[in-house]
């Protein structure tokens, strides 16, 4: 049965039959649509499930869930008109009707080629993320237990482990060793061909009997004996080992793309099921074993040996560039290719360089979570504390970035600099220790810390990076103050309405309790007699009274904020309505946030979008958790420099919390005074 979440979501992206696909990764769900003018953006963000939406080139959006994805995954498959897209990429007519689509609005843009060469990476290797994961703490178990001397060095060469260990070690060899036919499977799905036929291709060169070729009379050894030379038909075939190789599959799909798609247009379709996979097979089976394998293999050497320079010449430069790179190809899906030339490295030098300084990168981002965990729970922001916990769970344990890069992190910008600078620490202390080296493909976490080597040295700089990202985005916060004046209010109220209600009295004001009830019933309910009435807010600032429908902000006028009224002031000094305690003072003056002593949890925003003068115009004359009474200033304003600016000076007086009430009614209107009734509270 499909959740109330997964319904949302794809209404909010243009209903069922605007999917043209729809896969996830370890976070994302990632849906190929007809038309991406139909998405909702900001309703698909304020979805409580969303940690954030990312849209890509073309017609492509990902909507990042965390770790909870494949349930969400499942409950979006089994609403009506979805399961037809259960693993799909656009085939048939429909891709047709996307590129048609695409075309008739422009070009895509100057590096269009480049971002479909990144989007068939990532679908060739998120899919099999789970299987790589489970074996990679397969082999963090090996190496602890080589580092504890309970078995010798289990990938030392020459080295026999007993059989039992022997069978353990064999339970994360399956999937190095066999990945070359998974990448072809997800690779040639992924460009339209039958993903079996790019398995069965891709199986025929990992067969013994294929690597047995390179040991018949008259082969001859090539490459300091790695690879082999035999005559087939005439034709020298060079033979190598191809597990763990991911370069050749994905040449080889990319070709059998091509070809399948030319056979499907001379191939009538009644036999195309019987000679599309066998003229594939005939024509790409000789053409991977004698050219592409050979060439990928050597290409992503190269590459490899190219990277390897880089460190040889200066591993010091090499482990601060990697570390300082991440937080910017991660969004991008520009660390793939690292990805694969990190296994290459492993099954070509016996060990990797990349991954000791990724590490850096990897826990400087959640450490900068862990901040921002650290600051929701003092800030009792229920919500943040929710996405924080999970992303720095998935973090610490699983080695995943993801849910802390999409979920927050490029949600709020201020974090990046201070992340930079725990990459740049953790990058300096491997550098300086001479890099840091591991003979296994694992996602860099906790669990893995002792499949590395010299692990004193990688763990000082991930801890290193971690403390330094963490610490300083607790002393330096990771809001904007724009971010800070459109949270407060509401997880102020979220606080307050778990709390027993105080004992409320009227505001100290000069009303009688006889005007309440005389309110146009804007609030959640209308108090129609005097003993409802548990407060009177008197206005802050004098002005003429604007009812919250008409204030120019939709964050305000429909109550998303809280319940109130606007004040276009007359007068440029703003005054607590009561006594109370400061909650949020910005120091750019537009907002602050105030608990009054009745129990009442105000906000007062002084104009529309007046954070962009960043303070200029204004005087703020209070800071966080001062104490005032009623008619102590809180700012004064220039309104020429506001209005100069283009910017309104309307500005919202709004009661937070109003569920712990029974009303909250605008009492007033036209002009008032400081102190005269303006909001009415009632008893629930």
């Amino acid at each position: 049965m499909a959740s109330q979440p997964a319904a949302d979501i794809i209404n909010s992206i243009g209903g069922a039959e605007n999917v043209v696909g729809l896969t996830h990764c370890a976070t994302r769900l990632r849906f190929t649509l007809k038309d991406a003018s139909g998405i909702d953006q900001a309703a698909v963000e304020a979805l409580p499930v969303v940690l954030g939406a990312v849209p890509q080139t073309g017609n492509r959006y990902q909507v990042v869930i965390g770790g909870a994805v494949e349930t969400v995954y499942n409950d979006i498959m089994a609403l009506p008109g979805m399961k037809k897209h259960a693993g799909d990429h656009e085939t048939g007519d429909v891709i047709a009707d996307v590129k048609a689509a695409e075309r008739a609005k422009g070009p895509r843009g100057k590096f269009s080629g480049l971002d479909t060469f990144f989007e068939i990476l990532s679908d060739s290797f998120r899919p099999i993320l789970g299987a790589l994961l489970g074996a990679s703490l397969f082999i963090t178990f090996m190496a602890l237990m080589a580092t504890l001397e309970v078995i010798p060095s289990w990938n030392a060469p020459g080295v026999t482990l007993d059989p039992s260990w022997q069978f353990i070690n064999l339970m994360w060899q399956g999937v190095f060793v066999f990945l070359p036919l998974m990448v072809a499977y997800n690779a040639s799905k992924r460009l339209g061909a039958d993903p079996w036929v790019g398995f069965g291709i891709m199986a025929v060169v990992m067969l013994p009997g294929f690597n047995a070729l390179g040991l018949t009379d008259g082969a001859e050894t090539v490459f300091g004996g790695k690879a082999a030379v035999v005559q087939i038909f005439g034709l020298p075939l060079t033979v190598t080992d191809y597990s763990s190789q991911v370069f050749p599959p994905l040449l080889m799909a990319v070709v059998l793309g091509l070809l399948t798609k030319y056979l499907k247009k001379i191939i009538p379709a009644s036999v195309q099921l019987i000679f599309v996979p066998f003229l594939s097979m005939l024509i790409m089976i000789p053409l991977t074993a004698f050219l592409i394998g050979p060439m990928g293999v050597y290409g992503g050497a190269g590459l490899g040996n190219f990277l390897k320079s880089i460190n040889d010449f200066s591993p010091f430069i090499f482990a601060v560039v990697i570390p300082l790179a991440y937080p910017f190809m991660v969004p991008l899906g520009l660390h793939w290719p690292l990805n694969a030339i990190m296994l290459l490295n492993i099954q070509s030098l016996g060990y990797d360089f990349i991954q000791g300084p990724m590490g850096a990168w990897n826990f400087a981002c959640f450490g900068a979570t862990a901040g921002v965990l650290f600051l929701s729970i003092r800030e009792k922001d229920r919500l943040m504390k929710q996405t924080a916990t999970g992303a720095l769970a998935a973090g610490l344990l699983g080695g995943i970035s993801e849910p802390s890069l999409y979920g927050i992190h490029l949600r709020f910008k201020r974090i990046y600099p201070r992340m930079l600078v725990g990459c740049l620490v953790g990058g300096v202390i491997i550098g300086l220790g001479g890099g840091v080296k591991t003979s296994a493909f694992v996602f860099t976490s906790l669990l893995t810390i002792p499949a590395f080597d010299n692990i004193p040295l990688y763990a000082g700089a991930v801890g290193a990076s971690f403390f330094t990202a963490m610490i300083l985005v607790i002393l330096s916060g990771y809001k904007t103050p724009e971010q800070k004046a459109e949270f407060a209010a509401a997880q102020a109220s979220e606080t307050v309405a778990t709390e027993e209600a105080a004992p409320v009295s009227t505001i100290a004001a000069p009303v009688t309790a006889g005007i309440a009830g005389t309110g146009t019933g804007t609030g959640t309910g209308t108090a129609t007699a005097v003993a409802t009435v548990l407060a009177t807010i008197g206005s802050p600032v004098a002005g003429i009274v604007v009812p919250l429908a008409d204030v120019p902000d939709p964050v305000f006028s429909k109550g998303i904020v809280g319940l109130g009224v606007g004040i276009d002031p007359t007068e440029d000094t703003v005054y607590a309505p009561g006594a109370g305690k400061v909650l949020v003072a910005q120091p750019t003056g537009h907002a602050f946030g105030l608990r009054l002593d009745n129990g009442v949890e105000l906000l007062i925003h002084v104009g529309i979008d007046t954070v962009n003068l960043a303070g200029k115009g204004f005087a703020v004359k209070v800071a966080a958790g001062d104490r005032v009474e009623a008619g102590t200033p809180l700012v004064t304003f220039d309104r020429t420099v506001i209005e100069a600016a283009g910017y309104s000076l309307i500005t919202p007086v709004l009661v937070t919390n109003p569920k712990k009430f029974g009303s909250v009614d605008q009492a007033a209107s036209g002009h008032v005074t400081v102190g005269s009734p303006l909001i009415t509270v009632g008893a629930k």
